[in-house]
């Protein structure tokens, strides 16, 4: 039994969840305070409603705030509700899904409504890496609200929505809509996507199935109908939009891309190879769309797009979801504004890529130059299996930068600086920046015909299925 209405806070839950698995939880709760005439408000469920269900039949937790009670603020009991969810979830091992339609803390409850967002937090904080937690914004999500959607490891936005932590015309001097969907998700990167509500709930739906229910219990496997042994051609024509080479190789061109829109030089995204979930780290110097190219990125790495990968590495390997990474850089942005940022960001992704214990497999598909392509998840920082498209460039710099270096004073009183240049150029190339090179040293396991990618990554996957190692005993790094 419910005693809630049919508003858009419990449709969107019937949408979200399988048919007629919802169960509420707390139905009957509303606001306990007397303050500012409390006691005259209506507040059903307290401007929430809490309960679980299924998705393809796995179980997982929901809130669902309701705009129509007191705006969807958060207030004392509204809060012990979410927080009573966490618990079960946590007990059970199972995701938390929150619909956020908040105007924020609940004035009239004061000190209790703050006390309730800190145990929200302190929830949020203790489920970290233990059970996934998604949230997705449909109306309003400010203040204390937008703290909370940043700790989930999953953010999501309808179109319309806003999302601050404080209003744009609270900022003094500023002309730009920084709550949009659209500031959010490219230029702030706390939005994994942004669409239609049905859109965002079925990209939902589609993300639970796909994830581990816990950091302990693996139920996100499926059953792969697609040749383990399939031939990718035309797959050395997608290494400069890596997005179709993942797709390419991916079960049945199974791909789910997170935070799309922000650092989209940096691909973060969900594969299927052999049904299991795999998640992928990509450079990319180019997007295409029905066959058309629609933008170019700079073949480097940028702090923005560090940060977005290290995020999506660290989730990962909390899960104990294999990490596939397709490398194709060289070298770090170079500019007045990202130099602000880039050591502590590049290092930050290296942190993550050398602490991740998961089966960790890179293939390089293009260029793989100085420190840059180390912070990849190269064979130093503890990547499991290297492999190497043909026509791969491994190495400290492209060849030609490094000739005019090392034979400066040679091309300067050369007759022919040009034909001196691609000389040394080509001997560099073969003894310092091919794969075959870098394979001879150690630091490349096979070279591979880009076409093999999938059934090559597959047996890799496989092999280190089985995989544990020690890491020293610590509470966690400081990077």
């Amino acid at each position: 039994m419910t005693n809630s209405t049919q508003t858009s806070a419990m449709k969107r839950i019937n949408t979200l969840l399988d048919d007629n698995s919802f169960v509420e939880v707390g139905a009957y709760i509303t606001a306990r305070s007397t303050d500012f005439n409390m006691q005259a408000q209506e507040t059903p469920s307290d401007g929430v409603v809490t309960g679980y269900g299924t998705i393809e039949g796995a179980l997982v937790y929901v809130y669902s705030q309701d705009a129509s009670v007191m705006g969807g603020s958060v207030g004392e009991m509204h809060a012990k509700k979410i927080e009573n969810l966490y618990g079960m979830a946590m007990k059970m091992g199972a995701p938390v899904v929150g619909l956020i339609d908040c105007a924020g803390l609940r004035l009239q409850e004061g000190m209790d409504a703050l006390n309730g967002f800190g145990k929200l937090y302190t929830c949020q904080a203790l489920a970290s890496g233990v059970i996934p937690q998604i949230q997705a914004v449909f109306g309003n999500c400010g203040g204390g609200m937008a703290v909370a959607s940043a700790m989930a490891d999953f953010t999501f936005m309808e179109e319309k929505a806003k999302l601050f932590v404080n209003s744009p015309n609270a900022l003094e001097g500023n002309s730009a809509d920084t709550s949009s969907a659209k500031f959010q998700s490219e230029e702030a990167g706390n939005v994994c996507m942004t669409g239609p509500e049905e859109e965002i709930l079925s990209t939902i739906h589609t993300l639970v199935s796909v994830l581990p229910a816990n950091n302990e219990d693996d139920m996100s496997y499926d059953e792969c109908e697609d040749d383990l042994n399939r031939i990718c051609e035309g797959l050395e024509n997608c290494a400069g939009d890596t997005a179709l080479a993942l797709a390419m190789i991916s079960d049945d061109s199974f791909y789910m891309e997170m935070k799309k829109s922000y650092a989209p030089n940096m691909v973060t995204a969900f594969i299927r190879l052999n049904g299991t979930t795999v998640g992928c780290v990509a450079n990319r110097k180019e997007s295409y769309e029905d066959g058309e190219k629609t933008a170019e990125y700079d073949s480097s790495l940028t702090a923005q797009g560090c940060e977005k990968a290290a995020d999506f590495v660290n989730f990962c390997d909390a899960f104990n979801i294999p990490v596939l990474t397709l490398v194709n850089v060289n070298g770090y942005k170079g500019c007045k504004c990202t130099e602000k940022k880039i050591a502590r960001a590049a290092a930050r992704l290296t942190h993550a890529f050398a602490g991740a214990d998961v089966p960790k497999v890179t293939v390089i598909a293009g260029q793989a130059f100085g420190t840059a392509g180390l912070t990849m998840n190269s064979k130093s920082i503890g990547a499991d299996i290297v492999y190497a498209w043909k026509n791969a460039s491994i190495g400290m710099m492209d060849a030609v930068p490094a000739v005019k270096i090392m034979y400066a004073k040679e091309i300067a009183e050369s007759d022919n600086a040009g034909a001196l240049i691609n000389e040394k150029a080509a001997e560099y190339s073969a003894m310092q920046a091919s794969a075959l090179a870098a394979a001879k040293r150690g630091y490349v396991d096979d070279i591979i015909d880009a076409a093999d990618t999938r059934k090559r990554v597959i047996a890799a996957f496989e092999m280190l299925f089985t995989k544990r190692e020690d890491r020293p005993s610590k509470k966690h790094g400081t990077v």
